[in-house]
């Protein structure tokens, strides 16, 4: 047997293999969650801020 049949093998042996694929799946699905979360609250916070910058603007101090 030559060395490309057996790495040829093991390749195939590996992708047939379902731990490691699920685990990739798993952990391409977690990076995704958390990049979704991270754009939510930085878009959330930047919507919040100008609101309340919106208001603080628009209110005047009594007696002005």
């Amino acid at each position: 047997m030559t060395a490309r049949t057996r790495l040829v093998r093991q390749m195939a042996k590996f992708l047939r293999k379902e731990d490691g694929p699920t685990a990739v799946e798993y952990a391409v699905m977690l990076a995704l969650i958390v990049v979704v979360c991270i754009v939510a609250i930085t878009a959330l916070g930047n919507n919040a801020s100008q609101t309340f910058s919106f208001v603080g603007d628009s209110t005047k101090p009594v007696g002005s």
